[in-house]
């Protein structure tokens, strides 16, 4: 793992005991010795301390920032207000998904988080298609996420302002003297806060959150899990640039301003496709929730198939949910099979297993809108 990149809480991770792997391109903890089914439950009873650092943090400055960013995603962003943020996706000519991404309007300029895994072409992507004038800067910073539902009463006694705000919102703030950029949010379906902090300062942050007692560092696998139950994407998973946005059921990151009949429809690639789309509604696949039965979990790749055997889809990302207590997984079937308390059959080593086209999110969110 000597060539892979390193976030800077490297050091405490091995501090800490975690299990490293190679993941996006930088050694990453999977977990720690608490162990993932119990990293896992603490963030959904107590507060989870993640280290997103991998992600990557973009400044997009210029004349018109909002309006720039608009010729690449189907967002309205234009229409986000300062001291927000809001969930986009870059698409391809053909429609297909690039990447997703976070969109902060922080004033005079954008803050944008991408995945890891596509930073680098998403930063290419940036610069050679965002009008003249614009560019584009890449941040050396740490992303810390904190997470559950204590997470509120942690923030209280180290960060009071922040809780003033609800999901969705950003702001600057100070954590023990040291200046952060945070916004509620998160991606485990919990209320929890996602803090940005200079790379040299996310060690001591880390430190004095774990410091705090309800607070534990989790890891990558917990977080898939947890996530998976959130009813969340993972791009390179369950999109890619295969799926268009209305199959992958991310009608509602279309704005509607951008749409047939709205104040600045298409004008991102991929437009007549993806608009065709949210009008006629004629497409073959769709993304669904699935609900096993027993204990045995239906992982990614699996083909699902109908009571007849005819193939009728795949599962993207799948496992045992702790907080559901059964087997919970997402993938794309044919529509036609894509309403919800249908049964379709996965298979796993040779046997057909039952599941159950299910709502998502299977746990209920917990993200803090207001009083």
């Amino acid at each position: 793992m000597s060539e892979l990149n390193r976030t800077p809480l490297h050091d405490l991770h091995l501090a800490l005991g975690a299990k490293l792997v190679p993941f996006a391109g930088y050694e990453m903890p999977v977990q720690y010795p608490l162990g993932v089914k119990k990293e896992h439950e603490h963030t959904r009873t107590a507060s989870g301390l993640f280290d997103v650092s991998h992600m990557g943090q973009l400044l997009l400055r210029g004349p018109e920032p909002a309006k720039a960013l608009e010729t690449l995603v189907p967002a309205d962003i234009l229409g986000l207000a300062e001291g927000w943020q809001r969930y986009a996706i870059f698409t391809s000519e053909a429609g297909g998904i690039l990447d997703d991404l976070m969109v902060v309007n922080a004033g005079d300029h954008l803050y944008l988080v991408v995945n890891a895994a596509c930073k680098e072409q998403d930063v290419a992507h940036l610069r050679a298609n965002l009008p003249a004038g614009h560019e584009i800067e890449v941040l050396d910073r740490g992303l810390l996420a904190l997470q559950g539902p204590q997470t509120a009463a942690v923030m209280e006694r180290l960060c009071p302002a922040a809780c003033e705000m609800v999901f969705m919102q950003h702001g600057h703030f100070e954590i023990d003297g040291i200046p952060v950029w945070i916004s509620r949010s998160g991606y485990t379906g919990e209320d929890g806060f996602e803090i940005s902090v200079a790379a040299d300062q996310t060690e001591a942050l880390a430190r004095r959150l774990l410091d705090e007692p309800e607070v534990e560092a989790i890891g990558l696998g917990a977080r898939d899990s947890l996530r998976l139950e959130a009813g969340l994407c993972l791009y390179g998973h369950d999109i890619d640039t295969t799926t268009l946005p209305v199959e992958a059921g991310l009608i509602w990151a279309i704005g509607k301003p951008r749409r047939r009949g709205g104040e600045r429809p298409g004008g991102f690639p991929g437009a007549e496709a993806i608009l065709h789309q949210v009008e006629a509604k004629d497409h073959r696949s769709k993304r669904v929730g699935l609900l096993g039965e027993g204990r045995a979990p239906v992982r990614e790749g699996a083909r699902l198939f109908d009571a007849a055997g005819n193939e009728i889809g795949v599962v993207t990302s799948g496992g045992f949910g702790p907080s559901v207590g059964k087997p919970v997984a997402m993938g794309y079937v044919d529509v036609a099979h894509a309403e919800l308390g249908t049964t379709v059959h996965a298979e796993v080593r040779g046997k057909r297993l039952p599941m159950t086209v299910s709502k998502m999110p299977f746990v209920a969110p917990g993200y803090f809108r207001g009083k």
